[in-house]
């Protein structure tokens, strides 16, 4: 796995909106930041400014977009504006030959999911985490320091959570892969799946009813990719639904605990990560050593 070289101050980086639309004016914050405290020069991407139906433009354009950064030499660093929906559309015609020779980070999370597995499966580390319309909303000051060390080369030797009763004790190691479980599940048999064997998987989500996430676990679990993790790290479950009429009687963690009763390694529950204020940033691809004792512990080994 190659990991792209941390930022410096005057480092160039694209902004892109790979996936839903937003207005412009949400992102002002975002971009001051990352011009103004961060020091970066920032190419805007027209996807930024462009709308079609629910999209930031046409698939054609947002895959213009994103190409172009991924292949101008001067980038470090490409930043999904939101997510939404719309990168599932677009990933299988991106071209990589140019970043796997020099690599860059690609930053974003839920819908972008699709976009970090696509980085995984070529062999490039690349972020989970805190997007630019999002830098300046309340609360998220947490979450925008985790991603500037990250992006940095200032990030922490490990993260401490603390203990949740449905924990699963034990050690493991692996490389880190995942995030939004929805695409991960519509991702299964594309170019875009991932190999679970040997990975110590993150899961978070939104805005599902309980039966999609029972079900989407059950396709994890009767496909075999639960069986062959080394380890599982649940993030948040955030505005999960429930039918009246038949009601679970179960959270989203209890769902989870139950899927992965039958297997043996650690989990590690309630991981500040997701669709939640403080959203740690996570390094897809990275190897690390997953700790559950009373508490969690995430380690991470410096590249």
């Amino acid at each position: 796995m190659i990991f792209p070289p941390f930022l410096r101050p005057g480092d160039t980086v694209g902004v892109v909106a790979p996936a839903s639309w937003f207005p412009y004016d949400e992102l002002t914050e975002g971009l001051r930041i990352l011009r103004d405290d961060w020091q970066l020069t920032v190419i805007e991407g027209a996807s930024l400014h462009a709308i079609d139906g629910p999209f930031a433009g046409s698939d054609d354009l947002r895959r213009t977009d994103l190409q172009r950064l991924f292949d101008d030499p001067t980038v470090r660093a490409v930043f999904a504006a939101r997510g939404g929906y719309g990168c599932y559309r677009i990933a299988d015609g991106l071209d990589l030959r140019a970043i796997t020779a020099q690599p860059k980070w690609l930053v974003g999370f839920s819908d972008v999911t699709v976009l970090l597995s696509l980085f995984y499966n070529h062999g490039i580390g690349s972020l989970h985490g805190l997007m630019p319309r999002q830098f300046g909303q309340p609360n998220r000051s947490g979450s925008l320091e985790s991603l500037r060390q990250w992006l940095f080369g200032e990030f922490p030797a490990q993260y401490t959570i603390p203990p949740h009763p449905l924990n699963r004790m034990g050690q493991a190691t692996g490389p880190l892969v995942g995030g939004n479980l929805t695409m991960i599940v519509n991702s299964l048999g594309t170019p875009t799946d991932v190999d679970f064997s040997g990975i110590i998987l993150f899961l978070e989500d939104i805005d599902e009813t309980l039966f999609s996430l029972d079900r989407m676990l059950m396709q994890l679990r009767r496909s075999g990719r639960l069986a062959c993790l080394a380890g599982l790290v649940v993030g948040q479950f955030t505005d999960m639904r429930t039918n009246v009429s038949l009601p679970f009687g179960k959270t989203s963690f209890d769902l989870i605990a139950e899927a992965v009763a039958d297997y043996t390694y650690p989990v590690l529950f309630d991981f500040p990560a997701g669709h939640v204020d403080y959203n740690l940033t996570l390094p897809i691809g990275q190897s690390l050593l997953l700790e559950v004792k009373e508490g969690g512990v995430l380690r991470f080994a410096r590249e």
